[in-house]
């Protein structure tokens, strides 16, 4: 789940510890352009100290200023709409007329935020389950492809490790890679055999595991929620689990090379009966052309392709590191 989110329902248990009262305040359903997407969070505190966000601030700034002079009753939570008229929308500063719908919760201690939060920590993908008539919440096991759900009585929102990410070498630009992949919300894995490459391993809310990569690869039991990328160069470790990946679901599956190797990589890959359906998944020279050098910069060169991927967005031709080389090569030739 978003960091910002999950913050919220941090921020939202202490208030409630410390004897607050708090107005949880979630994003069900936006019509048009919106700033913040569904399941998007807000808290805010009887004295109107915030966290999180749900549009651009004015809705923000409103319903502050509501808490501010009404305060938080413990009445049942309900769904409010801004936007609706195009006055509204440039007043709440929705863009292109959007419309956005929220449902207002007061919380108490009857809410389950510590029991949330202690399935989040243990890496349980949760399913809240809110109904407005009653002001009950349960929790129940969640699928990585559940989503927001509203039918005006009964509101369920998705918590937990949503997307996670298998980084196949512990080298110095996994390190850059996990550490900004980790700001995106992925839960990231590490997995190298090598003693000495995980001895000095200091990057915190990473897992590093020393098991083969195909074994981590299967145990993980890979899902349409999952990233995996290859970055040691040696194909025993390498390939086996690349193997394992482009015949899972993973929404992407990269591995770091030359042109020229990845070429070879994907021979290699044919021999171990990958389909050639399967292989053309493979994302390599992984990455999009940035003019990348530094190991930070190649890693925010691979995140900008995984988040283009997991938001379907289709990158042009020119993005791509093979075909930006290509062409370069070719206006070199020319120019000679």
């Amino acid at each position: 789940m978003d960091s910002v989110d999950l913050e919220v329902l941090k921020r939202s248990a202490d208030w409630l510890d410390a004897g607050r009262r708090v107005l949880l305040v979630t994003v069900v359903k936006t019509w048009g352009s919106s700033p913040r997407p569904e399941g998007a969070m807000l808290a805010v505190r009887d004295d109107g100290l915030v966290v999180g966000s749900v549009s651009g601030g004015c809705i923000e700034d409103d319903i502050i200023d509501r808490v501010r002079r009404l305060g938080i009753t413990q009445g049942a939570a309900e769904a409010v709409t801004y936007g609706v008229s195009a006055d509204e929308a440039r007043r709440f500063g929705l863009p292109c007329g959007g419309t956005i719908q929220l449902v207002t919760e007061p919380l108490t201690r009857a809410s389950g935020m510590r029991a949330l939060l202690r399935e989040i920590e243990a890496g349980h993908l949760v399913a809240r389950r809110l109904d407005l008539v009653t002001g009950e919440a349960t929790l129940h096991p969640a699928r990585a492809n559940d989503g927001v759900t509203f039918d005006g009585t009964t509101l369920t929102t998705i918590h937990g490790p949503r997307y996670r990410m298998l980084v196949i070498g512990a080298s110095q630009l996994s390190k850059y890679l996990a550490s900004i992949a980790v700001g995106l919300d992925y839960q990231v894995t590490i997995c190298d055999p090598r003693e000495e490459y995980t001895e000095t391993w200091d990057i915190p809310g990473v897992a590093v595991v020393r098991t083969m990569p195909d074994d981590t690869a299967r145990a993980m039991q890979l899902d349409e929620r999952c990233a995996v990328v290859a970055l040691t160069h040696d194909p025993k470790l390498d390939d086996l689990a690349l193997m394992e990946a482009l015949k899972s679901p993973a929404f992407y599956v990269g591995a770091l090379g030359s042109r020229a190797n990845n070429a070879k990589r994907r021979e290699r890959l044919l021999e171990f009966e990958v389909t050639a359906e399967e292989i053309a998944r493979l994302h390599g020279p992984i990455g999009i052309y940035i003019g990348s050098r530094t190991p930070p910069e190649i890693a925010i060169s691979i995140l900008a392709e995984i988040t283009a991927v997991k938001n379907g967005v289709a990158l042009p031709d020119a993005a791509s590191i093979a075909a930006a080389k290509e062409q370069r090569a070719g206006v070199a030739c020319v120019t000679a």
